[in-house]
């Protein structure tokens, strides 16, 4: 998804939380720049400032980034002659849109109790298939005489 020129990511919204990629095919990439490095940040101030460097493909300069919970992804890029491309002095700045929670019914307290009648139930269902599969299989033969009992020593 392309958000600005020349500036792309692997996702149509950026979400908090999450990790992303950036693509940029800006300027430096235009002009043969072999190193770029993203400077970056969140929110107004600019909180938890980074600077890490892009890795050159075909496709332009890639990196990966983790969001965190800010309203908004900011940042600029550099080259190794520390010539600054800033959006015109705008700086790249993107929202953050937060996961809603309001959907999620998470229950208070996850009681045990169900877990257990589940286990009773289920071993009562095996001794009960055992008893039916005793009498399918020996009530016929003490019918018809053929049940031999084991000789005991």
């Amino acid at each position: 998804m392309e958000l600005a020129k020349n500036i792309f990511f692997n996702t149509d919204k950026l979400v908090e939380n999450t990790r992303i990629k950036l693509s940029y095919t800006g300027k430096f990439f235009e002009d043969g720049s072999e190193k770029v490095f993203l400077h970056y940040g969140f929110g107004l101030l600019w909180e938890d400032i980074t600077e890490i460097k892009m890795e050159k493909t075909e496709l332009g300069f890639q990196a990966e980034i983790d969001l965190t919970a800010a309203d908004s992804f900011n940042f600029c890029l550099k080259n190794e002659r520390d010539e600054w491309d800033n959006n015109d002095l705008q700086n790249y700045i993107f929202p953050i849109e937060r996961i809603s929670t309001d959907l999620i019914n998470v229950p208070e307290v996850v009681a045990l109790n169900p877990i257990r009648k589940l286990r009773k139930s289920y071993i009562l269902s095996k001794k009960l298939k055992l008893a039916i599969y005793k009498i399918i299989t020996y009530v016929p033969k003490l019918i018809s005489g053929n049940y031999k009992k084991k000789a005991t020593n």
